[in-house]
């Protein structure tokens, strides 16, 4: 337990690796807790997508396991040490930082978080045979693929952010049903104006969302309405969740300022955490955009910020 790592990165998505080769790049010799490789959470949500069709440098698209092997490999060229587990208990109460997951301690001198966030799901019976086919927790990401285009889709929820992927799906489909169980939007009412004036948009009220229909892809939806319990098939080929994410941070409660939803809350302007020497990048603390080259940015940034902070304090 003598070595003290330079800089430990916690997460192996679009951030955490993007932490890792500009770190590896700066002589930092970065250590990583990448996940569970097989049937767990290394590479992120990516590697649960079909298609990745909107990151720069990807005329023709790549598939979401495809890109994060390529994350990982550039990583790993740089010398990246990577072990495929999971963190089960950090201290960041004093320096050095301890870091462990089941099998392996380290003590860093530095940590980047990059554990992302998890898309809530419903359950309904047919949710994981439909999964990316046809069904997704993100219109932007998924939603001008050829499969959805001049097709009936559907959002479920009734916030800001369902309102806001029902409009942007009104781009693409041919008709647009936001599903929502109560009598009245939890939107802004800006948003609440955009979804009632648009003509491709309809809001079917009183309403839950009970299963997805189809063989191999969705064809289709189950929904019940809560008040006369009445329920009916709509033919839709796409179906979106917009019902809210989950960061994972329940290993950094106690640790480090978090928000009322559990994200991680940074100093403004940084990826600084409320402890120094540890940055957060990508989903794990933006609540705003959710997307893989926003999270490569900040992977980027926070990977800079620990490398000054190191030299400043004379570490590394």
């Amino acid at each position: 337990m003598s070595d003290v790592k330079n800089l430990v990165i916690i997460g192996s998505g679009p951030a955490g690796h993007t932490a890792a080769i500009y770190a590896a790049r700066a002589n930092l010799s970065p250590f990583m807790f990448e996940g569970y490789v097989v049937g767990g959470s290394a590479g992120g949500q990516l590697t649960t997508t079909t298609d990745v069709e909107n990151y720069p440098g990807f005329p023709e698209g790549v598939s979401g396991p495809e890109f994060m092997q390529l994350f990982r490999k550039q990583a790993e060229r740089f010398g990246t040490e990577m072990v495929g587990q999971d963190v089960s208990e950090v201290d960041f109460s004093q320096q050095p930082f301890r870091i462990k997951s089941d099998d392996t301690e380290v003590l860093a001198h530095s940590v980047i978080i990059a554990t992302g966030a998890t898309a809530s799901r419903m359950g309904v019976p047919n949710e994981e045979k439909m999964w990316n086919n046809g069904m997704s927790a993100c219109a932007v990401c998924d939603g001008a693929l050829p499969m959805f285009r001049n097709q009936p889709l559907m959002v479920i929820g009734g916030g800001d952010t369902a309102v806001e992927e029902a409009t942007y799906l009104a781009k693409f489909g041919s008709k647009v049903y936001l599903v929502h169980r109560r009598d009245e939007l939890r939107a802004s009412k800006i948003m609440q104006e955009r979804a009632l004036k648009d003509p491709k948009l309809e809001i079917v009220w009183d309403t839950v969302f009970e299963d997805a229909l189809g063989q191999d892809y969705v064809t289709g939806a189950r929904i019940k309405n809560v008040k006369t319990e009445a329920t009916k098939e709509l033919e839709v080929a796409g179906i979106f969740y917009a019902i809210g994410h989950v960061p994972n941070t329940s290993v950094f409660k106690g640790q480090l300022d978090l928000d009322e939803k559990g994200y991680i809350n940074v100093v403004p302007g940084t990826q600084q955490t409320s402890v120094e020497g540890i940055f957060a990048a990508g989903d794990v603390h933006d609540q705003k955009y959710r997307q893989a080259v926003t999270a490569a940015g900040t992977g980027c940034a926070a990977a800079l910020e620990a490398e000054r902070w190191l030299a400043e304090k004379g570490l590394g």
